[in-house]
């Protein structure tokens, strides 16, 4: 009897750190965290389905990862149109017959420059991409994340959310919401068995800031600025929100967390 309890514990154990059975959407799937996000969700077992505004990535991820073993499937959605969310969930919803337990919203996107030079056309894009998209994405979810009777949700937020940093306004305005969001919607949705938490990067080597780090000095800067003195992989944000969605974190909801080396805590370590 002691041996068959030991082994029931482990077999409890062991499902606490796995996803088997569960369904993900994770938004902006086949570049930088959003890739790497749908490879360490589907590794641990659960069903992913993803979306990109390029047809080809698209179906070039996909293949891959049907080639790795991964069960990840998608469709071309463009996240900033409204009409397209709605579709993107009539699909999601099909898919997997109704239920959903995991949403990351991934999608963002930026555009750098002085507060007083951003146009009216520009300050709509970002809003309508980084943070209107994300809260509509909540909204269409919801019954299926409900439905699922175990939901989790994760924002990929930003540091620039949590302190001020030298990349634009809006885009700082955008993450500081989604953060909120994640503090209202924990206590909202806990009566419906969802948590939410929000992760928040800080200067992350993907396609996003490519062109931003060929500035000259911005590389040193950032990485002066980071007590660990170098840049994160996208692995190493993934890593983060796939532990946020396992049972193993059922008791973490309403929570922002940095992966950052340390950036955001150093007042002045140089």
């Amino acid at each position: 009897m002691a041996q068959e309890t030991e082994e029931s514990s482990r077999m409890r154990r062991g499902e606490r750190w796995s996803l088997n059975g569960m369904t993900a959407l994770v938004t902006g799937g086949t570049k930088g965290i959003g890739h790497a996000t749908v490879e360490e969700i589907a590794s641990l077992g659960a069903s992913v389905y993803t979306c990109s505004r390029n047809e080809d990535d698209l179906n070039k991820c996909l293949n891959e990862w049907k080639g790795m073993g991964l069960d990840a499937h998608g469709s071309v959605c463009d996240l900033s149109s409204r009409p397209d969310r709605e579709k993107l969930i009539d699909a999601v919803s099909s898919h997997f017959k109704g239920k959903l337990n995991i949403l990351v919203n991934n999608v963002g996107t930026n555009i750098r420059k002085p507060t007083m030079q951003y146009t009216a056309a520009e300050f709509s894009f970002l809003m309508a991409t980084n943070l209107e998209s994300a809260y509509h994405m909540c909204q269409l979810t919801h019954p299926l994340l409900k439905a699922s009777g175990v939901g989790s949700i994760v924002f990929i937020s930003s540091v620039a959310g949590v302190v001020a940093l030298h990349t634009g306004t809006i885009y700082a305005a955008t993450k500081g919401a989604l953060n909120q969001i994640t503090k209202n919607l924990a206590c909202e949705w806990a009566k419906d068995n969802i948590r939410t938490n929000s992760v928040a990067p800080w200067f992350i080597k993907t396609p996003l800031v490519e062109d931003f780090l060929q500035v000259k000095g911005i590389t040193e800067g950032i990485i002066a600025r980071t007590p660990m003195r170098r840049m994160g992989e996208p692995e190493e944000v993934s890593s983060l929100v796939a532990f946020l969605c396992l049972p193993a974190a059922s008791y973490i909801t309403g929570q922002i967390i940095c992966v950052d080396g340390g950036m955001t805590v150093n007042g002045w370590y140089p």
